[in-house]
């Protein structure tokens, strides 16, 4: 399994040959300039809500490429009124794909598209490939529903939004970390703009201090389990 992150919240990962895009929002982001969304690959397309921020260059790639979207029932439903393929989902439901078993759990967060129409309800997934396990959390605060997760499986990865304000900052991250059990973090949806822009070395020190490693990665940079 290969991890790229592409800024922001939007990660590629790649489970042999096929291609899962994670919250594409590319053409946005300033700081992922040098991201040519022509070029990105996707098979599917997952989204964790209908923030413009994770969703900004959904249309275009899933129109180049005929990746099909899995999200919550009404962002799928929405995609699919614009001639798009998805594959619907809700909270507590899993899907056996040709990558893997994806199962959608909970977020606590909002959910809605740039015009204001009801995106469903936010969410996170877990994905477990033949030989790795791994738990976006989307967008969240930190909630003891994470303990669920554990219960179920064991991750190899945990990735984790950490820029606070709009999600869990770093402590609680660090909580979440020990709530799913998880203790190689990657860290996300810090830094694109002012109200989430943290200081790494003080994340990862906090992280490192109770025995942890949180991984930033720089956009474009991979890494793989």
């Amino acid at each position: 399994m290969k991890i790229t992150f592409y800024g922001h919240a939007c990660l590629g990962i790649q489970i042999k040959d096929l291609h899962i895009l994670v919250d594409p929002f590319i053409s946005g982001n300033e700081k992922a300039s040098e991201i040519d969304i022509e070029s990105v690959k996707a098979d599917y397309i997952l989204l964790t809500h209908a923030h413009q921020d994770h969703t900004l260059d959904v249309e275009a790639i899933a129109k180049r490429t005929g990746a099909i979207i899995v999200s919550n029932y009404e962002i799928v439903v929405h995609y699919q009124g614009l001639g798009l393929e998805g594959h619907p989902m809700n909270h507590g439901g899993s899907w056996d794909f040709e990558f893997g078993n994806l199962k959608y759990v909970n977020a606590i967060h909002t959910s809605s598209f740039p015009d204001g129409k009801y995106g469903g309800q936010p969410g996170g997934f877990v994905i477990e490939g033949e030989h790795k396990t791994i738990y976006i959390a989307g967008d969240t605060a930190l909630t003891m529903d994470m303990k669920l997760i554990p219960m179920q499986t064991k991750l190899d990865l945990a990735i984790l939004p950490i820029g606070d304000n709009f999600t869990m900052g770093i402590d609680d991250a660090i909580i979440a970390s020990d709530f799913i059990q998880c203790d190689k973090i990657l860290g996300y949806h810090f830094d694109t703009f002012g109200y989430i822009e943290i200081n790494h070395e003080e994340a990862k020190r906090k992280f490192f201090d109770k025995g942890k490693d949180l991984m930033l990665l720089e956009i474009g940079e991979s890494v793989e389990l």
